[in-house]
């Protein structure tokens, strides 16, 4: 029978020993993430300002139109991408930024959406964009040819670009390497000194690859606002 109105409260149930009741005060500060407890290393300080950069150049590239939050998109196909990319860079692991149905898939979807957002709110834009302007009336048909083309072309040479730049190196980092058996001491260090630079070059390449998708794909949206 209970004897107090606020018995009920009382910290009875308990698991080795500790009661839960008083566990239950620390459960706000367990889920607290462990980032808000630490200070920031230097690569998370790096990566915060590469982030704030890319934010502002996407902020200017999408001009005075851009929605709240859209860079974070651009941001985030970057963040993607360098991580493909730098995983790539190790021996054994499968680059999946290198092959056709991985850039593909990134290039064709976000491609499609702008064409879509553009063609259904602002389909007089979209026809404008057609006719360069101050093309002669003459040339107007070819143009609109032209820019059709190009345009339809687009999510392709992203995903060509990307997996191109990223096949080639490592396919001369590959074959390189396959000839270092066949090679004397000499020149087995001349190889392994060659295949060094050629490693900084695909680490150079990764983060230029990636911006540079990120930046066109910023450009093609800015131009259906």
């Amino acid at each position: 029978m209970m004897t107090n109105l606020f018995s009920t409260f009382d910290p009875s149930t308990n698991i080795m020993n500790l009661s839960i009741n008083w566990m239950s005060t620390l459960l706000g500060i367990m889920i607290i993430p462990m980032s808000f407890w630490l200070i920031p290393s230097r690569m998370m300080i790096i990566w915060i300002n590469v982030i704030n950069t890319l934010h502002k150049e996407f902020k200017t590239l999408l001009g005075e139109f851009n929605h709240k939050g859209s860079t974070f998109i651009f941001i985030s196909l970057f963040s993607f991408i360098l991580f493909n990319n730098f995983l790539g860079l190790f021996p054994y692991i499968y680059t999946s930024s290198s092959h056709m149905s991985m850039t593909l898939s990134l290039a064709l979807p976000m491609w499609l959406s702008f064409m879509m957002f553009g063609w259904i709110n602002h389909t007089q834009h979209m026809f404008a964009h057609l006719v360069p302007q101050g093309t002669p009336p003459m040339l107007m048909p070819f143009m609109v040819c032209i820019e059709t083309i190009s345009n339809i072309i687009r999510p392709g040479t992203l995903a060509v670009r990307l997996a191109a730049n990223m096949i080639a190196g490592h396919l001369l980092l590959t074959l390189l390497g396959n000839t270092g058996p066949l090679m004397g001491y000499l020149m087995i260090n001349v190889l392994i000194i060659t295949q060094l630079l050629l490693l900084t070059l695909e680490f150079a390449v990764s983060i230029i690859q990636s911006y540079v998708f990120a930046i066109l794909s910023t450009l093609y949206s800015s131009e259906v606002i």
